[in-house]
Order: structure tokens, then sequence, then C-alpha cells
């Protein structure tokens, strides 16, 4: 299991470096009190153009964003700790002159109910974890866990097929306590961040390159990322908030809970051939022009065109349609003639496993940060 994005906040008692070109203060209009200063909020920028944001207001730092990311080119393969995760945003943080978020020691509780920590509270937690379901079976994948609950969300496959969540009401739009949902990553790749590298970059780039070689070799595993977002409201019910006084084992069974929906169902995926592609595969014509041309007239079959049988041009592509048992002479009957071929059935098997390419740059942890422990 991976962390990615982390969202928290920790409560100093000192004054913390005024950080930014722009400072907000806040004064009591009586009295002309100097009540507060802040600074908006910013992005801290590291390498390969990736950011996380940081938040100085009083005497509390807050972060929001995705650890595992920063300085990276990508994700793949996250942090799989949560204090390496908190290192790298130390690290972040000690470039800006900030003071390093520690672990909670003590909680007090206050008549209102809240709490108040001396350490740092976390606000949002993703869990993620990579499997693998063979090439080409991501899709076969998806649409088969589509049929299965997770607690009491309805799942949610998307319009393309490579991304399925689980929302309360089965649409798009995340409750309030969690998010779950699972995609192709060699998709998600494709679609995200190779244009963006290719944009920044350029296409011979190093960079283009690198994440060319990892889309490909995420689609020839069939790589599947699970990942379920755990909110504020569920990190407090469940006693996940404050860091350094929870067993982080918790983490591991709520993630462990989520891949369980899998587990729950046989998928099947099979190759599906066109008539073209059968035409070809079968060699009743010897070109790509040909099987398109002999295809169309099953395209014609198919919206009630009715042809000449006397020309010899009909006749030919009849006789080769005919080697597929496809006779356009016989009017179209959607129940009773299929043009879809189907080839090597084959059950999709999840694994947990699979060796990294050596090509792949891990995440660099700083160890020279000294954590307070709880």
């Amino acid at each position: 299991m991976f962390f990615d994005w982390i969202k928290g906040y920790q409560d100093f008692d000192h004054d913390l470096p005024v950080i930014g070109d722009v400072i907000t203060r806040r004064f009591d209009a009586d009295t002309d009190e100097l009540l507060s200063s802040s600074v908006p909020a910013f992005f801290a920028e590291g390498s390969y153009s990736t950011t996380f944001r940081i938040h100085v207001s009083g005497r509390r730092i807050t972060v929001d964003g995705n650890a595992s990311r920063l300085n990276r080119l990508d994700n793949v393969v996250g942090i799989a700790s949560l204090e390496d995760s908190m290192r790298v945003i130390n690290a972040l943080l000690a470039e800006y002159g900030l003071p390093p978020l520690n672990k909670c020691k003590t909680i007090q509780r206050l008549q209102d109910g809240s709490a108040v920590a001396d350490g740092f509270v976390f606000q949002r937690l993703d869990l993620t974890s990579n499997f693998y379901v063979g090439k080409g079976n991501e899709r076969a994948y998806l649409r088969g866990i589509s049929s299965q609950r997770y607690r009491n969300s309805i799942a949610y496959l998307y319009p393309d097929g490579n991304t399925c969540v689980w929302t309360p009401k089965g649409g798009e739009k995340a409750g309030r306590l969690v998010y779950p949902g699972n995609y192709a990553k060699a998709a998600e790749l494709e679609a995200h961040l190779l244009p963006r590298v290719k944009r920044t970059f350029g296409e011979e780039s190093e960079e283009f390159k690198y994440v060319s070689n990892l889309r490909d070799w995420c689609r020839e595993v069939g790589m599947v990322r699970s990942e379920i977002k755990c909110r504020s409201e569920f990190l407090k019910r469940e006693g996940l908030q404050f860091w350094g006084l929870f067993d982080e084992s918790k983490l591991v069974e709520i993630q462990r809970g989520f891949l369980m929906i899998g587990e729950k169902c046989e998928i099947n995926n099979f190759d599906v051939l066109t008539v073209k592609d059968e035409l070809l595969a079968k060699n009743i014509v010897s070109s790509t022009k040909a099987a398109m041309t002999t295809a169309g007239y099953v395209a014609l079959w198919q919206c009630g065109q009715t042809f000449d049988f006397e020309k010899s041009a009909v006749k030919k592509h009849r006789a080769l349609l005919r080697q597929l048992d496809i006779d356009i002479k016989i009017p179209f009957d959607a129940t009773r003639h299929g043009v879809v071929f189907i080839r090597n059935v084959r059950e999709v098997e999840r694994r947990f496993e699979s060796p990294v390419p050596s090509f792949y740059r891990p995440a660099v942890i700083p160890r020279h940060l000294h954590l307070v422990a709880a």
C-alpha cells in the first residue's frame, strides 16, 4: 500500500516565519489592536513542475498535496510509509525556513467537544495499491467489478471504461466520508501525464521517453490502481486524524477491505474481431483495403440496404462473406445474424506482485530530517 495525497495541519506554540510577498493583517475595529497576521496559501514548486500547497496562518501550517508525486515525474510506485511521506513534506518545509511537522504526543479535549493536539492532524489521506490483471484486461476487470457494491456505495463505471468509482448514489459525486475507485494506470498516464510532459519538456526529451516507456510497461502488465480517499469526517470517526496516536495498521485494513471487491466475482475477457479482422485472419482477402471494401457491404446490409446480385462485384463480395457464414442476400435480422467474432476467452486474474522495470525512478526519501516520535 502507498500513501498519495496528504492534507492536514499543525499548530505551533511560537510565531511562524512570514512566507510570501502578501501579508493579511486583522485589526480590531474599535481599538486598532492587531489581532493576527497571515499570508495567503502558496504552491511550493518542486522539480518536474510539481507543486505542493502550503498555507501559513498565524501559528498554524496547513499542507495539502501529493507527497508521492513531489519532485518526481510520476508516482506509479508511491511512498509506502506514512513516516517517509511526512519526511518528504518536512524537507519541502525546511526549504522555506518552516519548522517540521511532528507526531502527536498528547491531545487536549475542550468543552465544546473539539480537541487540540501538539502535533500533526490529518484532514485527508489517500490510500493506494497497485495490482495487475494482464495486458488488455483492464477494462474487462473494471466492467466486471462495476456490478459490485462497496459498503453502502454503488459503483459507477466511467463512459470510457477506464475508471470505476463507488458513491452513495452511483454517480461521479463523491460521498462525504470516503471516495473509493479503481482505474487503468496506463490509460491515466496516456490521458494526463504524457500530454503535460510533452508540453513542458518536448516530445524528444528524456522525460517524455521515460513516461512513454512507463506507460507501455503499465499496459503490458495490465496495471490497475486502487485508491480510496479518506476524508476528514471519516478520519475523525475512525480515530485516525492524530498522527502518532493511532495504529497505522488500521489504514492497511481499510485498503484491504476495499480490495476485497475484486474477490467477489469471476471475470472473463475475450478478444473481439470485426468482419475486417476476420477476413484478414482467415486469409480470405490479401489486403486491408480489400477487407474494408468487403466489410463495407456488411455495414450497408445491417442498415437494411438491398443489393443487385446480378452485378459481378456484389456476387464477389457475397461469396467472400459467405466464408464467414454471413449471407447478405438474406435480410438482416439482429436477433439471428451475429457479425462479431470472439476469440481467446480467458479468466481475468489479479496479482499484487510484479517486478518494477529497471528504468523506474523510485522516490528519494530524505533521511537527514529528524521526526519527533510519539
